[in-house]
């Protein structure tokens, strides 16, 4: 989803913002579901809002809305944010992660882009 004021940053300007302790821990303990519908074309996991702490999925959501960078999907634009190794990005009462090797923009750099 495009904010009004975020603007499209390459991955060398990515915004450096340090997460609250309560969040890291949220990320950390949360138990997250692999996507096997998608594991041979677009590796990631996700958390549903119903099943988890209400409050801490909608900072976090809220968090990656205001420090994350826009790139796209395919056609698709959407704001994401980098930690610990993963990319994160939400879609309504989902939050999605995976390897930061694994976006579509760092694959698409890498030409590593599937074929369907």
């Amino acid at each position: 989803m495009f904010k009004a004021g975020i603007r499209r940053v390459e991955e060398k300007e990515k915004p450096i913002h340090q997460l609250p302790e309560n969040i890291k821990q949220f990320i950390e303990r949360t138990p997250w579901t692999f996507a096997k519908t998608y594991a041979k074309t677009w590796p990631h996991e996700y958390i549903v809002q119903e099943k988890v702490d209400n409050e801490l999925f909608l900072q976090l959501a809220n968090l990656i809305d205001t420090f994350g960078y826009v790139s796209n999907f395919y056609k698709t634009t959407v704001t994401y944010y980098d930690y610990n190794g993963h990319t994160y990005w939400h879609m309504e009462n989902i939050i999605n992660r995976c390897d930061e090797r694994d976006t579509f923009h760092r694959r698409e750099k890498d030409g590593r882009l599937p074929t369907f």
